[in-house]
């Protein structure tokens, strides 16, 4: 028999495995396909709308769902954020996410993915996100 923590580590993985899959499948692992979505004057790709739209979809409705139940199916209790305010941190975090995504056309996600594509810009948006993410820890920390 599996414990909690054996369990949560597998269903991690395999929620993981399928976020994964459908970024490739939808092609959001292609840098090309982001950049061409925020080229509304240009070769314009709807494709990331339309990924973005089912996702929201599908949330949604699993949302209402689990939101209905008394507590998650692996864990005591749910941990939602509590935090509501907009904080320039909050705006400035988001801001450079955006620039950063517009300019590379890769957010986390899909920069993992397409590591396993073997793909250097892949491995450099990583390496330098890993990077950044070490750096802001160093500073958060005095």
């Amino acid at each position: 028999m599996m414990d909690a923590g054996t369990k949560r580590g597998l269903v991690a993985l395999a929620s993981g495995a399928l976020f994964a899959i459908g970024l490739v499948v939808s092609g959001m692992t292609q840098p090309a396909n982001v950049i061409g979505f925020l080229d509304v004057t240009g070769d314009w790709r709807p494709a990331l709308m339309f990924v973005m739209v089912g996702a929201i979809a599908v949330n949604a409705a699993v949302y209402r769902w689990v939101r209905g139940r008394r507590a998650p199916v692996l864990a005591e209790t749910f941990s939602l954020p509590t935090q509501r305010d907009l904080d320039a941190r909050l705006i400035a975090g988001a801001a450079i996410f955006g620039v950063g995504w517009g300019l590379g056309g890769y957010c986390p996600g899909p920069g993992v993915t397409a590591l396993a594509s073997g793909s250097l810009e892949a491995v450099v948006f990583v390496g330098s996100m890993v990077a950044a993410m070490w750096v802001v820890a160093r500073i958060e920390k005095r």
